[in-house]
């Protein structure tokens, strides 16, 4: 299985209360980076058969967002193994839970989701990989051990995004 992990799209600022704060939504910026990040894996010929997503809102609504993008049409399984505070040991279950699928996007949390995936490619969590809000990494869990494939950030698609549509041809004056 292919898996990509994703960390949810800007939200805007933490609330303390907690309660209040799995409430939170996406901001503007937040909703653009979704349409960004799912343009991007489109342009990489992403194949996706099954979503996974945290209960918090900001976290759903980033999988709603990228899926709608993909075209993805069915609907966008929840997990408490991608909330902000669970274990290596739930998110491992979670996983063989959806075995048989080829391509699985999981969105969830910082700081366990650099944390897992740490974890998932060096078995003992040992690399430190910075996942910025809207990040996804895809992770080719068929090698032994897990191979990262690629780490893409809203910045780098931005980036990678504005050179390819840029005109190829050199301008020429004609007088």
């Amino acid at each position: 299985m292919i898996l990509y992990l994703m960390r949810h799209a800007d939200a805007g600022t933490f609330r303390g209360n907690p309660l209040l704060d799995s409430k939170r939504g996406l901001v503007k910026e937040g909703k653009e980076q979704c349409v960004l990040m799912a343009r991007a894996l489109s342009a990489l010929k992403v194949s996706i058969d099954v979503i996974v997503s945290s209960p918090l809102k900001r976290a759903l609504q980033t999988a709603q967002f990228v899926g709608t993008e993909l075209g993805y049409d069915a609907r966008v399984e929840i997990s408490p193994a991608l909330e902000p505070h669970a274990s290596y040991a739930d998110f491992q279950e979670m996983l063989s839970e959806y075995t048989g699928h080829e391509g699985m996007l999981a969105v969830g949390h910082n700081p366990n989701m650099f944390q897992f995936l740490g974890r998932l490619i060096t078995g003992n969590g040992g690399a430190a990989i910075r996942m910025r809000k809207a990040s996804i990494a895809r992770v080719d869990l068929d090698r032994h051990p897990p191979r990262l494939q690629w780490l893409i950030d809203p910045r780098t698609a931005r980036g990678i995004y504005a050179s390819v549509t840029k005109s190829s041809r050199p301008k020429t004056s004609r007088k």
